[in-house]
């Protein structure tokens, strides 16, 4: 029998009000079954005190990684709806699967083809069926588009707007990714959000996976929202606590903190929620000491705790 999931109330307008915010009054999932949870439960008597703080990093809600890694996309996601959906929450997936992901570096992999993309995409929207979802899609795929050539940064616009389209004729709420606030400029990221379908999406993403400043992204986010029609964004807080700009060690850079707790009390009108779209203690990679990208590294999770609590921004407990 499953356990009961955890749930979080976001603060936030009611569902129904004025805001159009998918998050406003809507309950997120937090997995009684996450890394850091089993991880809590193996350190409680060996290392009691880590383990207090890894529970805390624990029962924050966080988002799904899906791809490449899935045998069954429709199938397992309608199972994690039914789950989410079930315990009276909002699911917030991440669509990790464009072809060429990630330019071939620490997370090379998603789709063998467009054609195989579009499958996965069109599986995806099938197994949400019309029941609430939050999709952030495709981390890093448009800000890191010029590694590839021309012709298949043609067809990677196409695949991302026919994933947007699928996704909300499912019902879904979708977010594009637009990298952070010291990559590509406002203009050139609002010309590659307009041909990827912005105009068809919710709004889109920021930060994901990296450490700025909430501050910095939301400067960002205003100009870029200004350039699309006004959509509205979510920025990225699991690993921002610092704010510090470490693009020359982006990967899993050290010395860095958890942010902001999942919520959508933002206190900005077009910041729908902030959000932990990166799992605290996943690895960006062998690099840093890390093992592969998208494995468990507990030692880093706590290290993200730790700066937190020295920071003055101690979980909820």
């Amino acid at each position: 029998m499953l356990a009961l999931a955890l749930l979080l109330l976001v603060p936030g307008p009611p569902a129904d009000g004025q805001s159009g915010n998918p998050f406003g009054g809507r309950r997120l999932y937090v997995d009684p079954y996450s890394p850091a949870r089993v991880q809590a439960q193996q350190w409680a008597r060996s290392r009691p005190a880590d383990a207090a703080l890894m529970r805390r990093i624990g029962d924050q809600p966080q988002a799904i990684w899906l791809g490449d890694w899935m045998r069954d996309v429709r199938r397992e996601t309608d199972a994690l709806m039914s789950r989410i959906t079930a315990a009276g929450a909002l699911p917030v997936f991440v669509a990790y699967n464009i072809p060429h992901r990630d330019c071939g570096l620490y997370s090379a992999g998603g789709s063998r083809s467009g054609d195989a993309y579009r499958r996965w995409s069109r599986d995806l929207a099938a197994a949400i069926r019309r029941r609430p979802a939050v999709v952030i899609l495709e981390p890093d795929g448009l800000a890191a588009i010029e590694c590839l050539p021309f012709r298949m940064q043609d067809e990677r616009y196409v695949l991302m707007r026919e994933a947007v389209q699928a996704l909300k004729a499912a019902g879904a709420s979708v977010y594009i990714d637009a990298g952070n606030a010291n990559w590509q400029q406002p203009g050139e990221m609002a010309n590659r959000l307009r041909k990827a379908g912005i105009e068809l999406a919710d709004g889109f993403a920021l930060n994901v996976s990296n450490f700025h400043a909430t501050r910095v992204n939301i400067a960002y986010g205003e100009r870029l929202s200004a350039m699309v029609g006004g959509k509205h964004f979510v920025i990225d807080t699991s690993r921002n606590g610092r704010g510090a700009a470490v693009e020359r060690v982006w990967c899993n850079a050290r010395n860095q903190a958890l942010g902001t707790a999942p919520t959508a009390q933002t206190g900005h009108p077009l910041v729908d929620a902030f959000l932990w779209i990166k799992t605290p203690g996943q690895s960006d990679g062998v690099c840093n000491g890390g093992p592969r990208a998208g494995q468990w590294w507990a030692e880093y999770a706590l290290e993200l705790g730790k700066m937190a609590e020295a920071l003055g921004s101690a979980l909820p407990r």
